[in-house]
């Protein structure tokens, strides 16, 4: 009893001061004043912000670290670096075309003219004397323009990223690149001055055709150095900054002066030119590019820049590649293949052609791989497998020859039979009894199979080979008849025996390789695969091929000189040839189309041999006669046209079809 008295006695009690004062402590919930919340707020915010902010500087960090352990040697970045230049000599000795990287002499910011400076600025970086390698400005205005233009239309890199990225990194568009970018950058600022910075930008920034910096771009278009260039070429120099291949006056002159009248408003809105300034510079065309010249042989040129590795290893210097090629013929040659497209290729549905010419010796004076190079890099001299036809007949008689057949041997041309294989005449016809050189001349298929088949087809296919014919040749019925592929350069290469007397030939374009201070890495020796073919079969094979111009298929080649050669057509008109020479020069000619499609009835000794003559009968302008090998001295003609045109009007026929292969 006295416990539960004691119990409800103190039972009504006020807590004591302490404990109330704790009960009664105001918390934001409990709506302690506005001061108090904010008051708690901020505490939190700071608390966790400083959390925040510490873990950010460790992540920070570590993928600082991370991608710093795999920064470029910033020290060897600054050497020049660059492709080896190789510059290919034409036979006489006259430039053809530099092939590399051309770096422009190294200028300092006061040898250059002032309005290129102004104009890079500009239009790049104009805060560049004054942000600390990052533009924080030139970002947020990017960023608000890409975003209102829903998608990527300004950049903000500074010109000292643009030389972080250009002289230490790959292009490539990844997190990593782009941190990194930001380091080097951030470490140029650091080590470097603003004018170093920007003198080493201006001196290795590429600016398309191969150039690097604004001197070699200076000589490239405009055709000077870079000092003398105008206010309007410095704002075409400095628009290409943006896109060198997009905006390189040679290639887009539209869009390099659109591009350069947005440079000249750029420099007025920094405040580098007056209005009435740049409108001058636009009106008074200040500058005349230099014109981009059609590189001459490019097919010659793409063929002998692939050799030049198996000759010498060029390491990091220049070279000099003096060629076979002459100047004079190639250029010849190329418009000789545009002029004879642009007259009978539509109407014979031919659309490319190639022409080989080449020393007796094999030295490709030469070649045109295609109708278009820029189109297509094709070369269809080198490149190109396709049936020779009848070309192919010369390899065949000469294996009767030496199998003991002669020229005046007579066979009858009549149906023939080899199993279930029965080959026809282009003609449909036949004559009866012939000679081997009147079958040669009118290209009787009969006679040219039962030649192969009297020498037998493995010695055909050895001199095929012998005489440098690379195909994978098969022993059927079909051989004589030219039904295995090889290329226009081997096979003009082939008749080269014929030409020369008998030796062997490889077709070659390069004569020496020297480096940039004159010394011999290579020259070519008196190789070659030696003796082919003995001297009597080269003169019965030369009678025979003469023939065949004089009075047979290949009527429409005559140059009134001493001269041979062989038409080719192969199966449903698809490819048509004239390999052909003279004591000088061995040339060869083939049409017809990349996709195999079938020509209006265009044999050899149409179409190419008539642009075979062409060029041949210029080639030939102001040279001696001289006889081929085996027939005696050469006649002399009354005139150089004494054919009074009938060889042209038999070639005319035999474009559409009047002729034989």
């Amino acid at each position: 009893m006295p416990i539960m008295g004691k119990v409800r006695k103190n039972k009504g009690k006020r807590a004591p001061a302490k404990d109330k004062a704790k009960a009664k402590k105001p918390t934001p919930r409990q709506g302690g004043g506005l001061w108090c919340a904010l008051t708690w707020i901020f505490k939190k915010s700071l608390k966790w912000g400083a959390v925040a902010g510490v873990w950010a500087v460790i992540v920070l960090s570590i993928a600082a670290a991370w991608y710093a352990t795999d920064l470029p040697d910033v020290e060897k970045a600054f050497n020049p670096t660059r492709r080896p230049t190789v510059t290919l000599l034409a036979a006489d000795g006259g430039t053809l075309m530099t092939i590399g990287d051309v770096y422009g002499a190294p200028k300092g910011l006061d040898a250059l003219p002032k309005t290129l400076v102004q104009a890079v600025l500009a239009t790049e970086d104009r805060r560049f004397y004054s942000h600390f390698g990052l533009d924080v400005i030139g970002l947020a205005r990017a960023m608000v323009a890409n975003i209102r233009a829903g998608r990527i239309v300004q950049g903000g890199s500074t010109i000292t990223q643009q030389v972080a990225k250009n002289l230490f990194l790959t292009p490539a568009r990844t997190v990593k690149r782009k941190v990194q970018e930001l380091m080097l950058a951030l470490w140029l600022e650091h080590k470097f001055s603003k004018d170093q910075i920007l003198t080493l930008y201006l001196n290795r920034v590429y600016l398309g055709s191969g150039t690097y910096g604004v001197d070699a771009a200076a000589q490239k278009y405009f055709g000077r150095p870079v000092a003398g260039m105008s206010t309007y070429e410095a704002a075409t120099l400095a628009g290409m900054l943006k896109g060198p291949n997009r905006y390189n006056p040679l290639s887009h002159p539209k869009r390099s002066r659109k591009r350069t009248a947005l440079v000249l408003q750029n420099m007025v809105a920094a405040g580098h030119l007056s209005k009435r300034d740049a409108g001058a510079a636009k009106r008074g065309t200040r500058t005349k590019t230099v014109a981009a010249r059609p590189r001459l042989g490019p097919y010659f040129a793409d063929w002998v820049m692939e050799q030049v590795s198996d000759y010498v290893n060029p390491g990091d210097r220049d070279l000099v590649v003096k060629t076979t090629l002459d100047a004079n013929l190639q250029a010849l040659a190329e418009a000789g293949i545009e002029r004879a497209l642009a007259r009978r290729g539509r109407a014979g549905g031919i659309s490319e052609a190639a022409l080989v010419t080449m020393t007796p010796w094999g030295a490709v004076r030469a070649m045109v791989g295609g109708r278009h190079y820029a189109q297509s890099q094709f070369n269809r001299a080198t490149q190109a497998r396709r049936q020779p036809g009848s070309a192919f007949k010369p390899f065949v008689y000469l294996a009767g020859l030496e199998s003991g057949l002669r020229p005046e041997t007579v066979m009858n041309d009549e149906p023939v039979a080899i199993g279930k294989w029965q080959p026809r005449n282009f003609s449909k016809t036949h004559i009866g009894p012939v000679s081997l050189k009147t079958a040669m001349a009118k290209s009787i298929n009969t006679i040219a199979v039962k030649v192969a088949e009297r020498a037998g087809r493995g010695r055909v296919i050895d001199i095929a080979r012998r005489f440098g014919l690379s195909a994978d040749f098969k022993p059927t019925p079909s051989l004589s008849l030219g039904v295995q592929e090889v290329t226009l350069l081997e096979l003009t290469a082939a008749y080269g025996p014929f030409a020369n007397g008998g030796a062997g030939v490889w077709a070659y374009g390069i004569v020496e390789i020297t480096d940039s201070a004159g010394n011999v890495l290579y020259r070519r020796g008196g190789d070659g695969p030696g003796r082919v073919v003995g001297a009597p079969d080269v003169g019965a094979m030369n009678a025979m091929l003469s023939e065949v111009v004089s009075a047979g298929t290949g009527q429409g080649a005559r140059i009134n000189r001493p001269q041979a050669g062989k038409t080719g057509t192969s199966q449903n008109f698809r490819d048509a040839w004239f390999i052909g020479y003279t004591g000088d020069l061995v040339a060869g000619v083939w049409m017809g189309n990349d996709n195999g499609a079938r020509m209006k009835k265009v044999t050899g000794g149409g179409a190419p041999a008539i642009l075979w003559r062409d060029f041949m009968k210029t080639a030939h302008q102001g040279l001696p006669l001289k006889s081929l090998p085996g027939l005696g001295a050469p006649p002399v003609p009354a005139d150089n046209d004494s054919d009074n045109g009938q060889g042209f009007w038999k070639s005319i026929v035999g474009v559409f079809g009047g002729g034989q292969s």
